[in-house]
């Protein structure tokens, strides 16, 4: 990560403090710009009612910081989640898991009302697809995940020793034009075997705080 990235990397995740609701509870993504926020949110500890962590990493980040951790099923109202990408166009569509932890990022994205994705410059792209689509697999599916991987057009690639905090197996999927990502978004999600994919576009980002090197660009759906 070169210092322009962290710099930015650092300055949305503080514009991503406005987007709190004070009094609430606030969803936590995973990654560098996650922690960038949760260092940040820490700051403002004692307006919140507690995070939801979108993976077990982030909860002990959070925890460090002494900000209260709560469960999913106990919170009634999540009114935002924050989180990074590892690639995302100006439609606000996504593809995230690059730390593997795609599914409990997709679970806590879909309660909350609003999902503010922070990110620096660099993950803006036309199209999807530069970076590979993780998809978290069942272990026993595994190679007929990646059979049918392979049909639709990819080339799937096991991460080698990393099992996700729900016990599963990641394929990173490489070689996709992703031109219709809600379209692939469901395909995937129909083969068995699959616990979810890194498309995040039927459930896209509602606002996108983009670091720049003219300060913060906002685009917003």
């Amino acid at each position: 990560m070169t210092q322009t990235q962290e710099k930015q990397k650092r300055a949305v995740a503080q514009a991503a403090i406005q987007h709190v609701s004070i009094g609430n509870v606030v969803g936590v993504g995973t990654g560098s710009t996650a922690n960038y926020f949760i260092d940040e949110l820490a700051k403002i500890k004692h307006k919140i009612e507690g995070a939801v962590a979108s993976s077990e990493n982030t909860a002990q980040r959070l925890r460090e910081h002494h900000i209260e951790v709560l469960d999913l099923n106990s919170v009634g109202e999540l009114p935002v989640y924050i989180d990074g990408a590892d690639e995302i166009t100006e439609h606000l569509h996504m593809i995230k898991g690059g730390g593997g932890a795609l599914t409990r990022e997709k679970i806590v994205a879909a309660t909350a009302k609003k999902f503010v994705c922070v990110a620096d410059h660099s993950k803006l792209v036309g199209v999807l697809g530069t970076f590979p689509i993780p998809v978290e697999v069942i272990p026993m599916a595994r190679s007929y995940v990646a059979r049918e991987i392979v049909r639709l057009g990819g080339h799937p690639v096991l991460r080698q020793g990393f099992i996700t905090d729900n016990g599963n197996v990641i394929l990173d999927i490489h070689g996709l034009q992703i031109l219709n990502p809600v379209e692939l978004e469901t395909n995937l999600n129909q083969i068995t075997g699959i616990v979810t994919n890194g498309l995040f576009a039927r459930r896209g980002a509602n606002v996108l705080l983009l670091g720049t090197d003219n300060g913060i660009r906002m685009i917003e759906i």
